[in-house]
């Protein structure tokens, strides 16, 4: 019976300590919160961007342009041409800003614009900062820089402590902003899968994702500094310079680093675009024409899903009713794909009044994330017995030039999906438990015939045979079809995966781990 009480006792007190532990930081970042602030009128003619982009919009009331971004290269041009032409705010909101290449190379872009008298808010979530507080630090002392933290651990220095706040505040801080949003001058907005770092531009070494953005201007750019302003001034953002308490970041020497980045003979490719885009008539042109909507429509989760708050307004409630509507066609890639019970019965029951299903994925050999491919194994058997079509990405395809100077290796990271050849999304939710339930995702949908064609042939090239496997069911089993329709052989094992992948692959999949994943 002692022992027993000790160990009650024990358990309460942990139960004391983790709730207090919890309290205590809800208070921190009540009291700690930064100035509020929204986003900058737009003034007619006072930038470039308001010349370029007001008579278009006169010409199209009450609509917005939208341009798809497929391509990995003109991405970043755009996403520096508008930087570069920026002449009032530049409002920058991601999940992941890697300190590589095109990193430095956007970052770059984004110092000087502010030492052109551009105001600048970076929101960026504080699971990928760690470690590199002093150089947003610097960016935090120019002038017309702030930066803040979504989520943030209050320990900053030594990975025990930080560890042990992270543990104890385990329920809340496995809750991410995973939201991706470049925002010039209230006119022009970029929302979608893509983070910046060298894997989305095209300029990593070991793997490149195949990924997919929305640039837009008009009425949805509102939209999207709505929701900017919403997350900046949430009580889960606390102000880098709060967090780093006397610390203070060296911008001379940030500067000097960042300066040099274009130096690289790796950055030429990348420059050499960004020259050819930076008319903002040519940005405006790109590869793709502008199609304009009234359809459009901004959605994201409320910065209050960290909480656990009301679910009413979650952007699942957005997502799930537009596939359900499916009444012919239903195209989805998503690079984790776990639909779970829910989704799963909604897909075969779309196939089962007619719709035709299909969905493309990562393979185990291709994906980034080992753990999520055993999740979604175990559902792969039910749905294309049901009747889904579904189609895993290759690692690498026969043409070796999908990197500038890189890897030619290659992982979905697009997150999208099509209606009937007309209603689509593109965005950062993806179709798996942690965008549905714990992470804060956003993204577009609209409804235009012309950008649907767009994108669904981005779709259907990632899904010939040349770029994935179509997974089939022969006598029960799995199998993987390699070659061309109608003369591919079947794989019986996960293709081209390391045997390390299978293990943490089955493992995974025996464990209930999947709500987490």
């Amino acid at each position: 019976m002692g022992t027993l009480s000790i160990a009650l006792a024990v358990l309460a007190g942990l139960v004391l300590f983790l709730y207090l532990a919890v309290y205590s930081y809800g208070r921190f970042a009540r009291h700690e919160q930064g100035a509020p602030s929204i986003s900058l009128d737009v003034s007619e003619g006072q930038a470039a961007l308001d010349a370029a982009i007001a008579p278009l919009l006169g010409k199209h009331p009450g609509e917005t342009g939208l341009q798809l971004l497929s391509g990995n290269l003109h991405a970043f041009a755009v996403r520096a041409a508008a930087s570069r032409n920026a002449g009032r705010s530049l409002d920058l909101q991601y999940y992941y800003w890697k300190d590589d290449l095109t990193g430095r190379l956007l970052a770059n872009e984004v110092l000087m614009a502010a030492d052109r008298g551009v105001r600048v808010r970076l929101l960026l979530d504080d699971v990928n900062v760690n470690g590199r507080d002093a150089n947003y630090c610097a960016l935090d002392a120019h002038p017309n820089i702030e930066v803040r933290l979504f989520n943030p651990c209050r320990s900053r220095d030594g990975s025990f402590r930080r560890g042990l706040e992270m543990l104890l505040r385990y329920y809340s801080v496995v809750r991410r902003m995973h939201n991706k949003a470049w925002i010039v001058d209230g006119r022009l907005a970029i929302v979608g899968g893509r983070n910046i770092g060298d894997a989305y531009f095209d300029a990593a070494e070991a793997s490149n994702f195949r990924d997919m953005d929305i640039l837009m201007v008009g009425p949805a750019v509102q939209q999207t500094e709505a929701i900017f302003d919403a997350y900046w001034n949430s009580s889960v953002v606390i102000p880098i310079k709060t967090l780093a308490g006397s610390r203070r970041g060296n911008l001379p020497k940030l500067r000097q680093a960042l300066q040099s980045s274009p130096s690289h003979a790796a950055a030429i490719p990348y420059l050499g675009r960004v020259l050819e885009e930076e008319d903002v008539q040519d940005m405006l042109a790109g590869i793709q024409k502008l199609h304009w909507t009234a359809s459009a429509r901004v959605v994201s989760d409320p910065p209050e899903k960290a909480f656990d708050g009301k679910r009413e307004n979650w952007l699942i409630k957005a997502v799930m009713p537009a596939v359900a509507s499916a009444r012919s066609r239903l195209e989805i890639v998503s690079p984790y794909f776990i639909p779970g019970e829910d989704g799963a019965n909604i897909l075969l029951d779309l196939v089962a009044q007619g719709v035709s299903v299909s969905v493309l994925t990562n393979s185990l050999a291709a994906t980034d994330v080992s753990a999520v491919h055993g999740a979604y194994a175990r559902y792969r058997k039910r749905l294309i017995e049901g009747g889904i079509r579904l189609f895993e990405l290759r690692p690498r395809e026969a043409r070796q030039d999908i990197s500038l100077f890189g890897s030619s290796g290659a992982s979905l990271h697009t997150k999208a999906f099509l209606v009937d050849d007309r209603t689509g999304f593109v965005g950062s939710f993806n179709f798996d438990p942690r965008s549905a339930s714990l992470n804060t995702e956003m993204g577009i949908m609209f409804d235009h015939a012309e950008l649907a064609k767009e994108v669904q042939a981005v779709f259907e090239q990632e899904m010939s045979p040349r770029r994935s496997y179509r997974v089939v069911l022969g006598n029960g089993a799995i199998g993987w079809e390699d070659g061309p329709v109608g003369a591919a052989k079947i794989l019986s094992a996960e293709p081209e995966a390391s045997l390390r992948r299978r293990m943490i692959a089955m493992l995974v999949g025996l464990l209930p781990i999947e709500e987490q994943l």
